[in-house]
């Protein structure tokens, strides 16, 4: 790889964050226009370009992170971002999908800052307004990689399924909460990278591509689950140990939950109760967690995974100044505080 000068200089990630989405939304939006009506305002809302009443908002739509990720693996691979955006466009089509699917599996009532979306219109039209996203995602690609992504898609379903079979059960082992995030979290920022690969014309890198992109989403489950125990609300938008409330068996707590620690005696106790925590028991659990490891481990493990995943990415020669960028877009995501 070749010392990196001027002209090849990684931007700030605010600036790449900012030129990823000054070519994606655009076409975004383009693509949300061949909604139905009802589901298009669904989706405008969902995105955070119109209010509740279809008036025109500047809401927060998200970080954005995976169209940004095929755009760079595009020209980290020596191909033209411009020719990924219908794919980054499609990777965030479906990452929004799951996203309004997810609100309602979890009862969450708060993202972004804003009421989800099922809360203002109702559980069924905004489950068939992710639908269509699916749908409209996929007219995007070209058939081969349609079926890269379709892959992508059904591990991320596999992967809720997973997580949603997690919460009728108490016996949940770390391993699988891993092979569970994998799916949930990691398949699409890997299909996103493999794609991006793709469209750049090098069919030899796309499995390392997609190598970097599922250990970087992996690290992105891990600072995401630590984020819905500690994050601050008025970071993420949502409530305070939203994740504990719901009971969720996320990797810290699953490790903590398998540490054999009288704190994981305890947390399983609070666990396996029925009624809505109080705020004091939601503070204790948090406590337990940290106790019993969950914390610690997670925090080790995104650190760990990111610089699996740079060495994946190095292992391809990229091209120097994306190359920076990706790495220290996956830095960032072991640093975020939303």
């Amino acid at each position: 790889m070749t010392t990196m000068d001027s002209r090849t200089a990684a931007r700030p990630i605010a600036d790449v964050l900012a030129w990823s989405k000054g070519l994606v939304d655009p076409a975004l939006r383009v693509s949300a226009e061949r909604l139905p009506d009802a589901m298009r305002r669904i989706a405008g809302y969902h995105f955070g370009w119109e209010d509740a009443d279809g008036r025109p908002s500047s809401s927060d739509g998200g970080k954005a992170l995976r169209p940004a990720m095929v755009l760079l693996c595009a020209e980290a691979a020596g191909g033209d971002p411009a020719t990924a955006v219908p794919a980054a466009v499609a990777v965030e089509l479906v990452h929004n999908f799951s996203l309004l699917h997810d609100d309602v599996m979890d009862g969450d009532t708060t993202r972004r800052h804003r009421p989800t979306a099922w809360t203002v219109f109702g559980t069924g039209p905004a489950v068939l307004a992710g639908d269509a996203l699916l749908s409209v995602a996929f007219e995007q690609l070209s058939p081969e990689g349609a079926k890269l992504l379709s892959q992508g898609v059904l591990d991320l379903l596999e992967g809720q399924a997973a997580d949603v079979d997690f919460e009728q059960r108490d016996d949940v082992t770390a391993a699988e909460c891993v092979r569970m995030a994998n799916g949930k979290t990691a398949a699409l920022i890997g299909a996103a990278c493999q794609l991006g690969a793709l469209l750049a014309g090098r069919p030899d890198a796309v499995a390392r591509f997609g190598e970097f992109g599922r250990s970087v989403g992996l690290a992105f489950q891990h600072v995401d689950d630590l984020l819905g125990i500690w994050g601050d609300p008025a970071s993420t938008g949502k409530p305070v140990f939203s994740d504990l409330q719901n009971r969720k068996k996320s990797l810290p707590v699953v490790t903590a939950l398998s540490s054999g620690t009288a704190a994981a005696a305890e947390l399983a106790e609070l666990y396996a109760g029925t009624d809505p925590f109080t705020d004091d028991e939601l503070a204790r659990a948090a406590v337990l967690v940290d106790e019993a490891g969950g914390r610690q481990w997670s925090q080790a493990q995104a650190a760990a995974l990111v610089a699996k995943g740079l060495r994946e990415l190095a292992s391809v020669n990229p091209v120097p100044r994306p190359a920076a960028e990706l790495a220290a877009l996956a830095r960032l995501i072991t640093t975020r505080t939303h």
